[in-house]
């Protein structure tokens, strides 16, 4: 998991803040949201969303000589309560923390 070091909205109280999971408080469709900024000239990144532990999807920024990168992707996810979902970095490291880097998710359609 990658850790959040600043959590902007919180209603619920459905964001593990020591865990950087969300977790889902119902059954239902949940909608997630990602963008990341790599740092590093001739470096990629990948950063997945997670499942209950299984990837989702991924998203990736490559090894161009810039010094920054950004990647982004997002999904629905058909969850049941107490479902985690967290962001994994598989390869590289991000830029500044969560002030470039952010994550969201929220119910859309409760089951």
């Amino acid at each position: 998991m990658y850790p959040c070091d600043l959590v902007l909205v919180n209603v619920g109280r459905n964001f593990d803040e020591e865990r950087s999971n969300f977790i889902a408080p119902r059954k239902g469709i949940y909608s997630f949201n990602f963008h990341v900024v790599k740092v590093y000239n001739r470096q990629t990144i990948q950063v997945s969303l997670m499942h209950n532990g299984w990837p989702v999807i991924s998203a990736f920024a490559g090894d161009q000589d810039v010094t920054r990168e950004a990647a982004s992707n997002g999904v629905l996810i058909q969850m049941e309560k107490g479902d985690r979902a967290y962001l994994k970095l598989e390869r590289g490291n991000l830029m500044g923390g969560w002030k470039y880097s952010t994550f969201s998710g929220f119910l859309v359609f409760p089951m």
